[in-house]
């Protein structure tokens, strides 16, 4: 009998020692889940937080500034593309208008594939204020864009308005921007906004395609073509206005948006800061948006963000 006792007291104990042998390997395996769980959400979180570091980072090269950036002759020759490309663009506006979107698209791929291996053809300031607002492309080297843009502007204006004199009297006045009402002054300027933004998300997905001057320069024209057509069918369909855009702030000045004369200095004033509002600050915020939302749908999709240098 006390044999028997002594096999029942081990088999219990038996069977107790293997019962906790398995509850410490369950346990176990629910520590080690925990565990692996533990690391891939870390691993996620530390993969969003490069994901936003990534979204927000310079891409151009840190080292330049204003006192670097002249010390190769690159930066002249880039500048100097941008002003002989605006002025080209400049002429090319003047003498089509830019009712004809379908002739403008074949200057500007010209135009764009020539001055591209030069500065990366921005040839519109709201487009390098998206370049630079996304940090592609320095303070210093964004600013010199611009002047070099406005004066491009300029000189093919220039160009044009001597032709034009050279004609005499019978010769046709420039184009000029249809002064709209201020009832329409927020329709107008959310024109050129919208498309100032879509040229700025084609811009900025055609960097992706930068080792291709052509497929570059297709991408870009095609943002304006879209564009103007927008602008073409909304001012003139449904704003009943004609001349009302141009979608380029150094351009649009050539096209003489800035009032000469009212009623009294504070007036001018007034309009004039209507008119750069509408054709050059809300442009540039448009390319803007434009450019953070095509680098937000490409971080999306997983695609590395592409750089201007």
């Amino acid at each position: 009998m006390a044999t028997t006792k002594a096999k029942s007291t081990k088999k219990s104990s038996a069977k107790k020692t293997s019962s906790k042998t398995t509850q410490n390997k369950e346990l176990q395996k629910v520590v080690e889940t925990v565990k692996v769980d533990a690391k891939k959400v870390e691993e996620i979180v530390k993969n969003d937080e490069a994901s936003l570091k990534g979204f927000f980072a310079r891409k151009y090269d840190a080292s330049e500034n204003i006192l670097t950036i002249f010390k190769t002759p690159k930066i002249v020759g880039a500048i100097l593309g941008e002003m002989f490309g605006v002025a080209l663009l400049t002429m090319v506006f003047l003498t089509l208008g830019v009712y004809n979107p379908l002739y403008l698209i074949f200057g500007v791929l010209a135009i764009t594939i020539a001055v591209f291996a030069l500065s990366g053809a921005h040839l519109n300031p709201a487009i390098t204020v998206g370049m630079m607002a996304s940090r592609r492309v320095s303070p210093i080297r964004g600013t010199l864009y611009i002047i070099a843009q406005v004066l491009g502007a300029w000189i093919g204006f220039l160009i044009i308005d001597a032709f034009r004199r050279a004609g005499g009297e019978s010769a046709s006045a420039l184009p000029e921007v249809t002064a709209a009402e201020d009832t329409m002054f927020w329709a107008v300027t959310m024109v050129e906004m919208l498309g100032a933004l879509v040229m700025g998300f084609f811009f900025a997905r055609a960097l992706a395609y930068k080792r291709s001057a052509f497929t570059f320069s297709a991408v870009v024209a095609g943002g304006v073509f879209v564009a103007m057509l927008i602008a073409v069918i909304v001012t003139g369909n449904f704003l009943l206005l004609q001349n009302a855009f141009v979608l380029n702030p150094a351009i649009s000045i050539m096209f003489q948006i800035l009032p000469s004369e009212a009623a009294d200095f504070g007036t001018l004033l007034g309009e004039m800061g209507a008119a750069l509002a509408t054709y050059v600050i809300f442009p540039m915020i448009g390319a803007t948006i434009g450019f953070y939302l095509a680098d937000f749908a490409s971080k999306l999709s997983g695609q590395k963000l592409e750089g201007q240098n």
